[in-house]
């Protein structure tokens, strides 16, 4: 935005940040509705989908896939737990180390939720390779706003 009048700075419209948060809103309210009947959170989602994939992972490495801090992982893999589709394990080698695993409950209802990722992309309305460049587009704008990010720590 170098050479953009003042003015033009502050309006809502011309931010790029407002613009990904409306679109993450939408997301969410519509994820909101495709997940009711899988008794899942978006988060819970995401959680799940990272297991489904690796089969289980520290509580850190989920933290870090998912980019949550421990404070609000916690909460969700404990829902997790409670609804029985997940388990938490503590390391025998290493007390303070827990892992998170399907439960079978967990793994029956990955066959419920294939259908989800397919609704969401048609109710985009882009093509699969529009889907594959603006994926591209914004993990490398994350990677840059972590690089920023860090050089001001």
């Amino acid at each position: 935005m170098t050479g953009t009048a003042d003015d033009e700075l502050l309006k809502l419209d011309a931010q790029l940040c407002f613009s990904l948060h409306a679109a993450s809103r939408a997301f969410d309210a519509l994820y909101r509705i495709r997940l009711r009947d899988l008794g899942l959170t978006y988060p819970q989602y995401l959680t799940m989908m990272v297991l489904w994939e690796t089969g289980g992972l520290t509580v850190k490495q989920l933290g870090e896939r998912l980019r949550l801090d421990s404070g609000t992982l916690s909460p969700l893999l404990k829902r997790l737990e409670t609804a029985g589709l997940v388990e938490r394990r503590r390391s025998r080698e290493d007390e303070r180390s827990v892992s998170v695993h399907v439960t079978e409950q967990g793994a029956a209802l990955r066959a419920r939720a294939v259908d989800v990722p397919r609704r969401m992309l048609d109710a985009t309305g882009l093509s699969p390779d529009e889907v594959t460049r603006l994926r591209r587009t914004l993990d490398d704008l994350t990677q840059r706003l972590d690089a920023a990010a860090g050089s001001i720590v």
